[in-house]
């Protein structure tokens, strides 16, 4: 017995072979119509020339989130990964799998680029992560595409289209809707070295140790008298201290440390 979808007959009695199957990861789900979601195998259409890339995508999956495609069955054998330009001939079965967690990212240093709609996310990453993170909240979609590609940047977003993109080197879908849950889900993905208190919140620029008195004019009364203790943004200029919230802020700090000592591979807690 066989969870794959029963194959229709044509008028003729001959059992139609325009379609092919995809069965798709539990982790990868959240991208299907919601009738695909339970089993997560679904059949579509077969044209004979779309590229296996091209037919995930049309099925709602962007291939950012893919970590390996593995035909079943058919001409490239059972059990065979195959890479995203392979044409799948009409009948196959190719299981669709997620990225690896932590995923590696090729060619330097991480680097992220958030779209418009995560702005807490990004003032988070700069600042219990310290991960040069760029944002902006006047940039479109060819734009930020540029800017990651340009930069070498991954993008993140929960905007699946822009995920789609053909020219973008490399993006994230970003799970969660709270600024939490996103944050743990960026950090378990890419579990970067974590340098908390070492980027500017304001504009991604690296934070220097500075003496009271070089900022002091700056400062009001109040915050004078209390603090002793202050960092400057090397580009902007923004002035820090561990302010009321700052019990807060350590809380995230300490929480981002444990959910990427989580994702790193191999024994824990050493």
């Amino acid at each position: 017995m066989t969870d794959r979808p029963h194959r229709s007959r044509d008028s003729g009695g001959t059992r139609a072979a325009r379609e092919l199957f995809l069965r798709v990861s539990p982790e990868l789900r959240i991208f299907l119509p919601a009738r695909h979601r339970g089993t997560g195998t679904l059949s579509v259409p077969h044209d004979g020339t779309s590229s296996l890339a091209h037919v995930v995508q049309s099925a709602g999956v962007p291939l950012t989130e893919v970590g390996a495609l593995v035909s079943e069955d058919g001409t490239a054998g059972g059990g065979e990964r195959v890479e995203p330009e392979h044409r799948p001939r009409a009948g196959e079965m190719v299981r669709v799998e997620p990225v690896p967690r932590p995923q590696p990212v090729p060619g330097g240093p991480l680097r992220f680029l958030l779209d418009v709609h995560l702005g807490t996310l990004a003032r988070r990453l700069r600042l219990v992560a310290g991960v040069d993170t760029a944002y902006h909240n006047d940039r479109d979609d060819p734009a930020l595409v540029e800017q990651a590609n340009a930069e070498r940047r991954v993008l993140l977003t929960q905007d699946r289209g822009l995920l789609m993109r053909r020219r973008l080197w490399m993006g994230a879908y970003v799970r969660g809707s709270q600024p939490d849950d996103q944050l743990a889900d960026v950090l378990e993905r890419f579990a970067p070295p974590l340098r908390p208190w070492t980027r500017c919140t304001a504009c991604n620029g690296l934070l220097d140790a500075v003496a009271k008195a070089e900022v002091e004019h700056l400062l009001r009364p109040g915050t004078r008298r209390t603090y002793d203790a202050f960092a400057r943004c090397r580009d902007c200029g923004h002035v820090y201290w561990r302010g009321a919230h700052g019990d807060r802020l350590e809380e995230l700090v300490c929480e981002a440390a444990r959910t990427a000592d989580a994702a790193q591979p191999g024994p824990r807690g050493a």
